[in-house]
């Protein structure tokens, strides 16, 4: 894991035609995973029964090739509200799979699509360039602790 990140609340989840709420994504050095309830302490946490996207994964290499196409250096990672940032992983690959990441097992369950915000979020242009590698979304199958890597 490359970096871990929560939200206390929706920022742009649910609020289509209006602005987007001010509630920042953290980044966090460890994470309770809590089995098909979510990550503790994160906005989806307990957000409904069988939620598709307990948790989310965006790859590192996706946020590099974004910014090199895009030209952009002044955006975190942050900006896509993915919770785990991946390296060496094609997420698409774990779609309807089965996986552990450090003791948690997960199931991927479809692709976290872009959305019309990452525009305003990121940089123009996003939108169309993430579309079939906008992250993952999973259920958490096993509880346990995800923890970033030291920096």
């Amino acid at each position: 894991m490359r970096r871990l990140y929560i939200s206390k609340g929706h920022s742009y989840f649910g609020r289509y035609g209006q602005a987007p709420a001010d509630h920042p994504i953290i980044e966090v050095d460890e994470v309770e995973c809590v089995a098909g309830r979510g990550l503790r302490g994160d906005r989806f946490f307990d957000f409904k029964e069988d939620y598709k996207g307990q948790v989310t994964f965006f790859a590192w290499e996706t946020y590099e090739a974004i910014c090199r196409h895009l030209a952009v250096t002044h955006r975190s990672p942050s900006a896509f509200r993915r919770n785990v940032l991946t390296m060496g992983i094609d997420l698409n690959d774990l779609v309807g799979r089965e996986f552990e990441m450090q003791g948690v097992v997960f199931r991927g369950l479809e692709e976290c699509r872009p959305c019309a915000w990452m525009e305003q979020a990121f940089a123009p242009g996003v939108h169309q360039f993430l579309r079939g590698r906008g992250g993952l979304r999973a259920a958490i199958l096993t509880s346990g602790v995800l923890r970033a890597e030291a920096r």
